[in-house]
């Protein structure tokens, strides 16, 4: 039952919706702002006086609503101001030279330790740079580990390595609740309280070493981190430190006992890094450069903070609407259902790539613009890209896998057949 208090709310409540809306008008409002200012003045006689800034606060806009239409009024400088605060500031040229100057010292130092591979150090930088995950797959003894440890080195980041079995457990990776002695002032003892220890996650850079050897379950672990930059144990939410990367290792020789990463996980990943073997040159000189008795280390080149402001830099860069829908284009190429996509894509390809491979183009096409020593993002850049961004996004059907074809040939193809205008 209602009783008459309830009616009576209720009847306030249906009054005050259907009452007009009053908007003030110019007067009204510059007499509340010296209203406003008298009040501060008689507060300041007892408190002292008052910020500068509460005396020229602006007053706040107000809208006005005409039927189902609400339009605006002027908004003040100030509001201006606040809206515009979550706007991508365009970046200096001091901001420029020195990305480019941190970036070329960054990829000297990994080159002059890892040995033949270029490209995979390029390609490394490139998601690093703009904040993402990476994805290295490539035959045992190329040197993955060594990288990412270099890498950790020259950015002075927190630097974890996770082996990744069959009896590894999530909380082996995230933390546990575990029963510690604190000291009680109270009863003059000591008494039982749980705390969390974390786990190897807790670190900027997490090597997840052979990550396709661990059950479903325990690679499940890392998806908040790679997503949300949290870790959720127990009934508490804990952020990552910031940088966060997750850069992860797999086989592709032996794949007995092992569990394919599902594509939710894949896609999570910003690019996909193949470890090609190097050249005899490159073998020749990696005997020089380890079986001696000098031991090369990377120098530090930037700290944590200093390659924050990096990706905020590269993320700043203006990218042309012509070639935003060149880049929408090859996505949209990807996908067998789509028209005017390649004859291998509607043979071979079973689903394409989601909108987290457009945004991976994108990204990583601002950063390899300022890595050549331009200001905009170019069709070339995309293509260049598109390889390690969409290699793991495209999933084949039984007629790709049983005739071979590889992700590659298929982003070729798209590439070739793709109007760049």
């Amino acid at each position: 039952m209602t009783n008459k208090s309830d009616r009576s709310d209720a009847k306030e409540l249906k009054g005050a919706a259907q009452a007009p809306l009053m908007v003030p008008t110019a007067e009204a409002e510059a007499e509340h702002m010296e209203d406003d200012k008298a009040s501060l003045e008689a507060l300041s006689v007892q408190n002292g006086p008052p910020p500068r800034d509460a005396i020229n606060q602006e007053s706040p806009s107000f809208r006005v609503t005409e039927g189902d239409a609400s339009v605006p009024t002027e908004l003040s400088p100030a509001r201006m101001e606040n809206l515009n605060q979550g706007a991508d500031k365009a970046p200096t040229e001091a901001d420029i030279a020195t990305f480019v100057d941190i970036a070329q010292q960054l990829e000297h130092e990994l080159c002059s330790i890892v040995v033949g591979q270029e490209r995979v150090i390029r390609e490394l930088l490139l998601a690093v740079l703009a904040g993402g995950h990476v994805l290295l797959e490539g035959v045992p003894g190329l040197g993955k580990t060594l990288l990412v440890r270099t890498l950790a080195d020259a950015l002075a980041l927190k630097f974890a390595r996770i082996q990744f079995t069959p009896d590894l457990m999530p909380a082996d990776i995230v933390g546990t609740t575990i029963v510690t002695e604190q000291s009680d002032t109270a009863s003059m003892g000591s008494k039982r309280v749980f705390s969390f220890q974390p786990g190897p996650i807790f670190a900027n850079i997490v090597l997840a070493d052979e990550v396709n050897r661990a059950t479903p379950k325990t690679q499940s672990a890392l998806l908040e981190g790679m997503q949300e930059r949290t870790v959720s144990v127990g009934d508490a939410t804990r952020p990552l430190p910031q940088p966060f990367f997750v850069l992860a290792t797999q086989n592709p020789l032996e794949m007995e006992g092992t569990y394919p990463l599902p594509e939710a996980q894949l896609d999570r990943f910003l690019l996909k890094v193949l470890v090609r073997f190097p050249k005899a040159e490159d073998l020749i000189r990696i005997i020089d450069t380890t079986v001696g008795t000098q031991t090369y280390r990377a120098k530090q080149v930037a700290s944590g903070e200093q390659l924050r402001h990096l990706i905020e830099t590269a993320r700043a860069i203006p990218v042309a609407t012509h070639v935003k829908e060149y880049a929408v284009r090859l996505l949209l190429a990807t996908h067998p259902d789509q028209e005017d996509v390649p004859e291998k894509v509607q043979k071979f390809v079973r689903y394409g790539a989601s909108p987290r491979g457009l945004q991976a183009m994108i990204t990583t096409s601002k950063v390899r613009a300022l890595l050549d020593g331009r200001y905009n993002v170019s069709m070339e850049d995309l293509q260049a890209v598109a390889f390690p961004a969409l290699r793991h996004r495209i999933i084949l059907n039984f007629d790709g896998l049983a005739d071979g074809v590889t992700p590659e040939d298929l982003i070729e193809a798209i590439i070739d057949e793709t109007e760049t205008s």
